[in-house]
């Protein structure tokens, strides 16, 4: 849910980012705006939803919340998986 809200609720564009957090050892959320840099200092990007308006608008035109809401149909959970498990074990 914290995703889904995080990437529907970014002003302008930019993506959503589930990453692991190696210093506290948890997962965060994430909002990355635009084409800025402000993705947290050495996390790991583990599901990245894109807010930008080429995504979604021809299809849901202004109604990101439920572009968002279909995303989660399209996730590769094993790839998920993967990448969790290689952050993670970088950080035991």
């Amino acid at each position: 849910k914290q995703l889904t809200v995080a990437t529907s609720s970014l002003q302008g564009s930019g993506w959503g980012v589930l990453a692991w957090e190696p210093l506290g050892k948890r997962l965060i959320v994430e909002q990355v705006y635009d084409h800025h840099g402000n993705v947290g200092q050495n996390t790991t990007p583990l599901l990245v939803f894109d807010a930008w308006e080429h995504a979604y608008y021809l299809q849901y035109k202004n109604v990101r919340p439920d572009y968002v809401t279909k995303l989660w149909d399209l996730v590769n959970w094993t790839d998920v998986a993967d990448r969790f498990t290689k952050a993670t074990a970088a950080t035991a």
